[in-house]
């Protein structure tokens, strides 16, 4: 029997094992937190991923390893390397995890991005505006994900308390400085590519983000001309060609003026696939684990149309959502927290006004009119050329 190592033991991590059991796979998962939520569905090893004992024990008992999350250590996921087949590569890997080298690569491979700059002093940074434009915003280059590490700057007035809030991250994980940009729609396109080549992408998917973490995604996007979603996919496949890519990754975009901006890469499955699970033929968790594990991919066609809504902080009432034909509950089994991901729903539907009904009744039950309104206005028949 095939046991497949994962580093990293969220949520995504969890949904990994789940969709993996129908096909006779056992897992092994990696976090240094006992408390790690997919150990409640599979085994967890609790340890360090810059422990190389601890990795070489895991690599000796599975047969191919892949990550829950893009901020592994590159080192540990190279070390692997040296044991065990990791998929995706540990370039890839590195590659995601400095917005620097990753908005460069954009840019060398032909993908459209907003400005950016290197950022190493508040000198720098005053010059950086300057060039970029306001308003823009100041990231870190590593390790910031949901909004974190960041400092949006409305005006050049803005550059000293900036540097005041993220000016230490320069000398630790860097500093990028990134045009801002009044889109009209994030979308997400989530893609597969095969050891032999094979690349498919699901849908092209329309998301809505509040403080910075993605609220509600709907599929597929409704208004997409096809030259948009050719573009789109793309771009994807130019990227994991680059990267020589394995598995399951999301390509996040901005889309102005009928133009496609990237925003970044998540190298691993993603939030805003998550309605794949029920809403399209083969979810990104399944085809994930047939890609590393050189099996044949399965069909990314959606099946008619989907909401996923994130619920963040603690789980509400799952009846409103039961209640529904299409209505589908993903409890991740974590203590509750504020902003923390608890949790989603999926509600799927075979046409627009189904699922626009669905959701009106699931929000007025849960009290969540806000979170489900911009949904239903992009049902209610919102284009983009």
């Amino acid at each position: 029997m095939t046991t497949v190592g994962i580093l990293g033991g969220g949520q995504l991590a969890r949904m990994l094992a789940l969709s993996g059991a129908p096909l006779g796979l056992r897992f092994q998962v990696l976090d240094p937190s006992a408390e790690a939520c997919a150990g409640q569905v599979a085994p967890l090893v609790v340890g360090d991923y810059g422990d190389r004992s601890v990795l070489d024990d895991l690599a000796s008992r599975v047969d191919v390893t892949t990550f829950d999350f893009e901020n592994v250590p590159a080192d540990a996921a190279r070390h692997l390397a040296t044991v065990v087949d990791v998929r995706p590569n540990p370039a890839a890997l590195a590659a995601a995890q400095d917005r620097l080298s990753e908005k460069t690569l954009f840019r060398q491979i032909g993908i459209p991005v907003p400005a950016f700059q290197d950022v190493a002093s508040l000198d720098g940074l005053d010059a950086a505006v300057a060039s970029v434009g306001t308003p823009c915003i100041l990231k870190t280059r590593r390790l910031g994900y949901d909004g974190k590490g960041q400092f949006r700057i409305r005006t050049a007035g803005d550059v000293d308390a900036a540097w005041q809030a993220l000016g230490a991250q320069a000398g630790l994980v860097g500093l990028i400085l990134e045009a801002f940009v009044p889109f009209e729609r994030e979308l997400s396109v989530v893609a597969v590519r095969a050891r032999d080549g094979e690349f498919r992408t699901w849908p092209l998917t329309w998301n809505w983000h509040v403080d910075g973490v993605l609220s509600a995604s709907l599929a597929p996007a409704p208004g997409i001309e096809p030259g948009l979603a050719a573009a789109a996919a793309s771009h994807a496949r130019r990227l994991a060609e680059a990267l020589d890519y394995v598995g399951v990754f999301a390509l996040e975009l901005f889309c102005r003026d009928g133009e496609l901006l990237a925003n970044e890469m998540a190298p691993r499955v993603h939030n805003s696939g998550h309605w794949t699970i029920e809403g399209a033929q083969t979810s990104q968790f399944e085809n994930h684990l047939r890609a590393v594990l050189g099996l044949p991919l399965g069909a990314t066609d959606a099946i008619g149309h989907a909401c996923m809504l994130n619920w963040i902080g603690e789980m509400p009432d799952p009846a409103p959502v039961l209640r529904e034909a299409g209505g589908h509950w993903h409890d991740y089994g974590k203590q509750a927290r504020p902003g923390r991901k608890v949790g989603h729903a999926t509600v799927r539907a075979d046409t627009p006004e189904s699922l626009a009904g669905a959701l009106e009744r699931i929000g007025a039950a849960l009290g969540r009119q806000a979170q489900v309104a911009p949904v239903l206005e992009a049902l209610g028949g919102a284009s983009l050329s």
